[in-house]
């Protein structure tokens, strides 16, 4: 990890060694802001929170892709009152720079998303600054730690006024704003804001997920050094000349199998339930403009079967990754030996299975995230009230489709729904702009596809909201408005003057 991150640092935003066709592709993409007007206008009243200070209008929590996206998107809408917080130190939003370890992005390399529309500002234009046309012309997928780079020097193009190392710790809805606890530089903060989205990434509506196994703790200290989530920050090289175990065989697995044959390791075996893996990305027959735009308009019934049916087929491992793998002699697959016991011991780790006992010196969990809100500590004063779609769901269809039952009910701006009628007020001003929102509209924060839809639906959303909430200030300020646009010629008339008609 510390090669990547140094890599990442080396690179960050297209510095002082950054090629001369992206300095002038970059003096392009401001003047295109400036053609757009960004960012515009600020036209949001000023609200004074409890503390007799001004409230933020937003408060965006996570600055990776999403997050950044999202704050893109409300300075083009002129919201500009908003702070942008993640927790990690710049360059290591999200997953790109820190446990994403596939060579190349699983999408193609055309999609377009953090831009916004603007072409000056697309993947695409920043890649043919650095490799020219013939380059982009020859690229088969964006290398992982490009796009991280092409992220970061969005961010720093459009001017998004992102704070690192700044955690939330706790959020309340129970007043007239959202009370957020903060934790960065500045030490403990309490601020007021209006609108709070939850820009979290994978595990920003739940937490890693750790199968059950009678012999193992995760959070216990035997696990430390042996026992591995594949989100977790995995030293490889010290997996040199080990055997490793991986559990599952998706993506990630594959990612952190090739991962560690790649650093050396003397082999490694994974394991899935499964008779063989998934064939058809289902996702990919939905990456449409018309699924993205539509999806969250259909009936309960009609996005249950959709999203449900995408979920159970799964997608399959890309198959660069899967190469990746097979390329090493030491790379085998169980198929149908899912785990049954998990134990660490002096000497490794061992694994029980319908066939027998395996060693290893150390195993890799490859089982992606469960979504489940009540494993956000920051959000536990929310926990009984949020509505679930397992409230919307018969029992039957509950118990067939557990983690799907658990994802958030998200209205037509990724908005909290409440439980019932006793909710906290502000409930519906928290957003919530990471995969939670899933199963309310489609992939359109996580996923490249739909971000830039994604992005756009939930600022006009947010727009709307804070323009509603003071109508009627708007309207005096509509009425106290005065451009004397006649003053220059000889029919000015004076306000004082004008009377009524």
């Amino acid at each position: 990890m510390d090669k990547i991150l140094d890599t990442v640092e080396a690179r960050k935003g297209g510095g002082a060694a950054a090629p001369k066709g992206l300095a002038a592709l970059e003096r392009a993409a401001r003047h295109d802001l400036d053609r757009l007007n960004y960012p515009a206008a600020d036209w949001v009243l000023p609200a004074i929170g409890p503390d007799g200070g001004p409230a933020l209008d937003v408060l965006v929590v996570g600055g990776g892709m999403c997050g950044q996206t999202a704050a893109f998107a409300l300075r083009r809408e002129g919201v500009r009152n908003i702070r942008v917080v993640d927790r990690n130190p710049q360059g290591r939003e999200g997953p790109w720079g820190t446990f994403a370890r596939m060579e190349t992005l699983r999408s193609p390399k055309q999609l377009t998303g953090p831009d916004l529309g603007v072409a000056t500002l697309t993947y695409r234009a920043w890649y043919e600054a650095h490799h020219g046309i013939d380059g982009w012309q020859a690229l088969h997928k964006a290398p992982r730690l490009d796009w991280l780079d092409y992220l970061l020097w969005v961010r720093r193009v459009a001017e998004l006024p992102i704070e690192n190392d700044t955690a939330m710790t706790s959020l309340d809805a129970d007043g007239a704003f959202l009370r957020v606890s903060l934790q960065g530089p500045r030490g403990r903060e309490v601020i007021f804001a209006r609108k709070v989205v939850l820009a979290l990434g994978r595990d920003g509506s739940g937490a890693p997920r750790w199968p059950a196994f009678a012999s193992f703790d995760p959070a216990g200290a035997a696990a430390r050094g042996r026992v591995f989530h594949s989100s977790d920050s995995i030293d490889f090289a010290a997996l040199a000349g080990r055997r490793v175990g991986v559990l599952g065989a998706g993506a990630s697995a594959f990612d952190n199998a090739g991962a560690a044959l790649e650093a050396g390791a003397r082999g490694v075996i994974m394991f899935t339930r499964r008779r063989f893996l998934p064939q058809v990305n289902k996702s990919k027959g939905a990456s449409f403009p018309g699924f993205q735009r539509g999806f969250a308009a259909l009936d309960d019934d009609r996005r249950w079967r959709f999203m449900t049916y995408i979920f159970d087929e799964q997608a399959p491992p890309p198959h660069e990754s899967v190469l990746r793998c097979d390329r090493h002699a030491g790379f085998a697959i169980r198929f149908s030996e899912p785990w049954m016991d998990l134990a660490v011991d002096a000497d490794g780790v061992a694994v029980t299975t319908r066939t027998g006992r395996h060693r290893f010196d150390a195993v890799i969990i490859a089982t992606g995230f469960d979504v489940d809100l009540t494993e956000r500590p920051e959000l536990a004063s929310l926990r009984d009230e949020v509505l679930l779609w397992a409230d919307r769901r018969a029992p039957a269809e509950i118990a067939a489709e557990p983690e799907a039952a658990r994802f958030p009910y998200l209205g037509d701006g990724f908005q909290l729904c409440p439980r019932d009628a006793g909710a906290t007020p502000r409930l519906a001003d928290i957003h919530v702009f990471n995969w939670g929102c899933t199963m309310s509209h489609g992939p359109l924060a996580g996923d490249i596809p739909g971000l830039g839809i994604g992005a756009a639906r939930l600022a006009q959303a947010i727009v709307r909201d804070l323009f509603v909430a003071d109508a009627d200030r708007h309207f005096e300020a509509l009425v106290a408005h005065e451009e004397p646009e006649l003053a220059p010629t000889r029919y000015f008339v004076p306000r004082e003057q004008r009377g009524i008609e």
